[in-house]
């Protein structure tokens, strides 16, 4: 047997096997390679099983992967051949198939970036392999076998073929240690919502078996991509054209608008955006005028232009040279991606608008530890500096806007913990020690079924034996779906009650909001500090850029104001660029705050002026030390 090296610029296939160093992109070129065979075959009136099957054996330092089809198959000299393809070579550019492809350069690339491995083909009854891995010298050579064989029955049942058919098997050995190894159910969540596969997946039957003896979930699943529940826009396909060059071309185009669901914004996953289709190529996923800017966060579809495929036959550059979408420097693209955004403007428009004006909004995990660092200074100030102490409050335990009716003294982290089935999580209760005395009993009670599994369990305890910060852990387990329950502590006349629900997957959000996301912390209702927490909330008029809430004891930062509405996404995320404006509003609520309540206590209580002079002498004071720890100085 002969070793030969590849009839390709070596330092391109570097360049491109490292593209390839994942098996999620991997699978995307292969399984796209069977689906464009197939769709040969369908051209020519020729009826096929759209089979594409994929298995996946997964070990701790590697993995083997095949994909086989039951479609054209390749002869020899085919197979031969893809080994040199690359560039006007591949039969997209050519224009003689509609498929997404990697210009003839993807089969090669797949097994290189992941390792090695081979391609076996079945073609009018013969057997070709050809095998793909790199020499001592750690250049690019493959083996052919020196020629075809007839195929024997065991090769038909190896490669999944039936009798007398034709088909294609690829093996891959993943043995690149640059390559991260998935698990079964994350490989099948990464392909299943692959945008290049999102179409395909419709048309073909494309399954994927776990091979692995210690992975225990499914053995076999067929993949299926499942659109978020939506409203429609515009179509389905909906026929609109342009003109280029003084000829029309027509493009069809769905959009929707998910039911508040919050989408996937960039990346291979991305379930936001308009799929552009060309034939069964999938070629980009964006928004083009629109990308990335408020009113399009909740909207998805499709346009197809089957012109795309016809300029890539004549040789336009309509893919960028990284295959990594279209080419908006092109001017036929330029010219289709002008009409599909003159077409989706009103509605993106009609959507910018309903997002710009939310009831709520909120900030990343970093800025509100930032807020609380404020916060808490400010009110060791305010008591320490300035005697300013209030009364406590009223003791409401409300939890953001719901009426919880648990007081402060007894608390836990969560109200409601939904949470995965076997898989150990932590239930934190918190009691105020300086509201009880060190004889009050505390009394645990669970109200739970024997599937769910708790420890500690205390029943009772005195408040002499919390632990110095008050704080109780119980770490539970839930062994069965839709098994659900309640933790229940109580002193006197305080208690707090916290629900356990456990599920199939745990949604990672909730918080016992309808919006699923996290409100204003609760856990101070009671205290007497100055400033509790503060909350993006919509007041109603876009004149007031923040203001103190003293019922409430929140800073509330107006989602209606022009000047932070600028920072709110679509999904009523306010962005960490613009924490230096959250400085200046927290500055000026303070400020304003503080100055009252210290001249309240002065002879000077009612004068205008006063107030005003002292609400700059406090903003001269703490604006540097307010704007530095915003900054995270």
């Amino acid at each position: 047997m002969a070793i030969l090296a590849l009839p390709v610029d070596q330092r391109v296939i570097d360049i491109d096997s490292r593209r390839f160093a994942s098996i999620e992109k991997a699978l995307v070129e292969l399984i796209t390679n069977s689906d464009d065979s197939y769709s040969r075959l369908e051209k020519k009136n020729i009826s096929t099983s759209g089979n594409i099957t994929v298995c996946y054996d997964r070990h701790q330092n590697g993995a083997i992967l095949t994909v086989s089809d039951q479609s054209e198959g390749m002869p020899l000299e085919r197979l031969r051949s893809v080994l040199s393809y690359g560039g006007a070579h591949s039969l997209l550019s050519k224009g003689e198939a509609s498929g997404r492809g990697y210009f003839g350069r993807g089969l090669k690339q797949a097994i290189y970036g992941l390792g090695h491995g081979w391609i076996e083909s079945l073609y009018n009854g013969r057997l070709s392999r050809v095998d793909l891995f790199r020499a001592e010298q750690g250049n690019y050579v493959y083996d052919d076998w020196d020629g075809d064989k007839p195929a024997a029955t065991e090769d038909y049942v190896r490669l999944n073929v039936p009798f007398d058919a034709n088909g294609t098997k690829v093996t891959i050995i993943v043995d690149n240690p640059q390559v991260n190894i998935p698990y079964f159910r994350s490989l099948v969540t990464a392909v299943n919502n692959n945008v290049y596969l999102r179409d395909l997946l419709d048309r073909r039957n494309v399954a994927l078996i776990n091979r692995s003896k210690t992975d225990k979930t499914s053995a076999k699943v067929l993949l299926r991509y499942e659109p978020p529940s939506a409203d429609l826009l515009l179509g389905p396909d909906l026929q609109k054209s342009f003109l280029f060059q003084e000829k029309e071309y027509s493009f069809y185009i769905t959009l929707q608008k998910a039911h508040n669901t919050e989408l996937i914004l960039k990346g291979d996953e991305r379930t936001n955006g308009l799929l552009v289709i060309s034939g069964t190529a999938v070629l980009d996923c964006q928004f083009f005028r629109f990308e990335n800017q408020l009113g399009t966060e909740y909207l998805f579809g499709k346009v197809s232009c089957p012109g795309l495929a016809e300029m890539l036959g004549l040789g336009r550059a309509v893919i960028s040279d990284e295959r990594d979408g279209l080419n908006l420097k092109d001017n036929f693209v330029e010219a289709f991606a002008k009409a599909v955004s003159d077409t989706i403007e009103p509605l993106v428009q009609q959507e910018k608008f309903r997002l710009s004006h939310i009831d709520h909004a909120s900030t990343s995990k970093k800025t509100n530890i930032l807020i609380e660092k404020i916060l808490q200074k400010m009110n060791t100030i305010a008591t320490d500096e300035l005697g300013i102490i209030l009364p406590p409050g009223s003791g409401t335990g409300k939890y953001g806007p719901h009426n919880t009716g648990r007081p402060a003294v007894l608390r836990f982290t969560t109200p409601f913990y939904y949470r995965q089935l076997n898989h150990r999580f932590r239930v934190t209760a918190f009691i105020d020690k300086n509201q009880l005395i060190a004889q009050d009993i505390i009394v645990f009670n669970y109200d739970l079924p024997p599937s769910i599994k708790i420890e500690p369990a205390p029943n009772e305890m005195t408040a002499a034996e919390l632990p110095p910060d008050g704080r109780i852990e119980f770490n539970v387990i839930g062994a069965e779906i839709g098994a659900a329950g309640k933790i229940i502590i109580a002193t006197g006349p305080y208690s707090a009650t916290c629900e356990i629900v456990i599920a199939a997957e745990d949604t990672g959000k909730g918080y016992g909001q309808p919006s699923g996301r996290l409100p204003a912390k609760w856990d101070k209702d009671n205290a007497t500090a100055l400033f509790i927490g503060y909350e993006l909330r919509n007041l109603d008029n876009d004149i007031d850029r923040a203001v103190y809430k003293a019922d409430e004891r929140l800073i509330l930062i107006n989602t209606e104001a022009p000047t932070v509405r600028l920072y709110v996404d679509g999904q009523g995320h306010f962005r960490d660029g613009a924490r230096l404006l959250l400085a200046e509003l927290f500055l000026d609520v303070i400020a304003e705050e503080l100055a009252k309540l210290y001249v309240d206590r002065t002879t000077q209580k009612g004068v205008t002026e006063a107030y005003h002079q002292a609400k700059q002498t406090f903003i001269k004071r703490f604006g540097v030390e307010i704007h530095q720890i915003m900054m995270g100085g």
